[in-house]
């Protein structure tokens, strides 16, 4: 990877920045408990893979990932910084290329994976999610381990 030429100030503003219990994954979960639905927070999926699922339904066979637009390079409203373009845009390639294997390795187990992008309303994104995980649930997808 290029390497990164930053500031003091960058780099403590970049810190700050949330991976986890975001202010959009806090509003989709609490959409999804009122819809009745009930799961867990940031684990994994699949044991051997160390990747993490912000929110994850079980015997329903449902991973949910909330992508920040930035970090994961949203169609609508990726940007590209001009400050070391060359290790951004390796980062967030990496990044998509991670994406899309996890979502396949998730797959060949019986899993869905879920993506939702941090711009998407939280109310729109969990009625999708709640038809996904009921419809499952009625297919008879069951967890084994």
């Amino acid at each position: 990877m290029p390497s990164l030429e930053t500031t003091p100030k960058i780099r403590a503003r970049m810190s700050k920045q949330r991976s986890r219990d975001t202010d959009v994954e806090i509003a989709l979960r609490r959409t999804l408990h009122a819809a009745g639905l009930r799961y867990r927070v940031h684990r994994r999926p699949l044991k051997g893979v160390r990747r993490e699922a912000d929110i994850l339904f079980g015997p329903a066979r449902v991973a949910v990932f909330v992508d920040g637009c930035f970090w994961h390079g949203c169609p609508k409203h990726a940007t590209w910084p001009k400050n070391n373009a060359d290790f951004w845009r390796e980062k967030i390639e990496k990044n998509r290329t991670r994406d899309n294997d996890t979502d396949t390795r998730l797959a060949e187990a019986g899993w869905l994976s879920v993506r939702v992008w941090e711009h998407e309303n939280p109310t729109q994104a969990a009625e999708r999610i709640v038809t996904l995980v009921h419809d499952r649930r009625a297919a008879g997808y069951t967890l084994t381990t």
